[in-house]
């Protein structure tokens, strides 16, 4: 089954006001607020990670305290949200994800195979293909993308809808993404 990742769409990353904006996080909201419609819309899962991190969290010691677990920061904007919404905390859970339109899985580190339920959910839903957008390309995507196909998942990287920090780490990301099996599409070839 395919499924769609929007990986780490949060405000503190999206907004100018957000504690670790990205230049541009805002350009990224109208391209994956369609990915996120069309997968809800057509049911595919559709499971977007979150930061969610404690007050004392160990990357605030490589970057600015963001996405603090309840804070404005933290939170995804409206125009990302679709249907029901399950939380799947980052910590072992029983998964119940019935009738969820989107999944929400909350992680504390740039990888979202941290979070204990991560390969229970792939596993749950029988997700073999993903389409994966978010932010940002040399961080959370590259660990999520590379992640994926480590699990045995071929992946699908949406350009328009992904963005990275510094162009040419970005671009390396690229060039490993593909050297390994990735495919880079558009939300166009996506969205149809």
């Amino acid at each position: 089954m395919r499924a769609f990742f929007d990986i780490d769409t949060q405000i503190d990353f999206l907004y100018p006001s957000g504690t670790l904006y990205g230049k541009g996080g805002e350009s990224l909201i109208a391209p994956i607020a369609a990915l996120n419609r069309y997968a809800v819309a057509n049911a595919i899962p559709l499971v977007s990670t979150m930061c969610a991190h404690g007050e004392d969290a160990g990357e605030f010691q490589v970057w600015p305290p963001h996405c603090i677990a309840g804070t404005w920061g933290q939170r995804k904007p409206a125009s990302l949200l679709f249907g029901k919404q399950v939380v799947v905390p980052n910590r072992s859970v029983q998964l119940d994800l019935a009738g969820a339109n989107q999944i929400l899985l909350e992680k504390d580190d740039l990888d979202l195979f941290t979070n204990p339920n991560a390969v229970d959910v792939l596993d749950v839903l029988d997700i073999d293909e993903v389409v994966v957008y978010g932010a940002f390309t040399e961080y959370c995507v590259k660990c999520a993308v590379m992640g994926l196909m480590k699990w045995g998942r071929n992946v699908k990287l949406v350009l328009d809808a992904t963005a990275a920090l510094d162009e040419a780490a970005g671009l390396e990301v690229l060039r490993m993404f593909l050297a390994e099996g990735g495919q880079c599409v558009t939300s166009a070839e996506i969205l149809v």
